[in-house]
């Protein structure tokens, strides 16, 4: 164990890796429509950095490591890190937090290189709503990723809704439906 706990005294054991600041989608609440002004590249880590921190970390007690982005998928030779990441002793949990728009195509490798599970960001599961908060029509792509996950052995598939009052708070039961199935 670490000793660090949070406000609630819960022990902390987990680290979140944002990969990059880029993303595919530009949702509503995450981003204006022009985007915004990304890092430069030689600002962000590279991923022996990563790796080095992840090492010190568990040497600490960190067992849980999860990659965020933006969306981790964008980045370049991403399996990569996961390999790294998965060698390193202490480090029981690798999972990634992704919108899943690419997920179909890495879940497969991921599961090989070392991932354990994975969170897909949904807001909605009506086409023409998520066209509307993504401002790309990609939902299609994102519940391929998803099944695709699945099928690859990452588990569990966990799936994150940013439940908005008059948006798609409508849609609850259907995502408690599909959690079911």
């Amino acid at each position: 164990m670490t000793g660090l706990s949070d406000s609630f005294q819960r022990p902390i054991d987990y680290l979140r890796i944002s990969v990059t600041d880029r993303c595919n989608l530009r949702c509503l609440y995450c981003m204006p429509p022009q985007g915004i002004t990304l890092m430069p590249r030689s600002d962000i880590l590279r991923y022996e950095e990563i790796g080095a921190i992840a090492q010190a970390a568990a040497e600490l007690g960190i067992s849980k490591v999860r990659l965020t982005g933006g969306e981790p998928l964008v980045r370049a030779e991403l399996l990569r890190l996961v390999r790294l990441l998965s060698r390193i002793e202490g480090i029981d949990d690798l999972s990634l937090t992704s919108n899943g728009v690419l997920l179909k195509r890495y879940a497969a490798p991921l599961k090989e290189a070392g991932l354990r599970r994975v969170n897909v960001s949904l807001d909605t599961l009506k086409r023409e709503r998520y066209l509307e908060l993504t401002r790309r029509d990609r939902l299609g792509d994102v519940l391929d990723g998803i099944e695709a996950a699945r099928k690859a052995g990452l588990d569990p598939v966990k799936i994150n809704m940013v439940v908005m009052r008059g948006i798609n708070d409508d849609e609850v039961p259907d995502f408690a439906r599909l959690t079911i199935e």
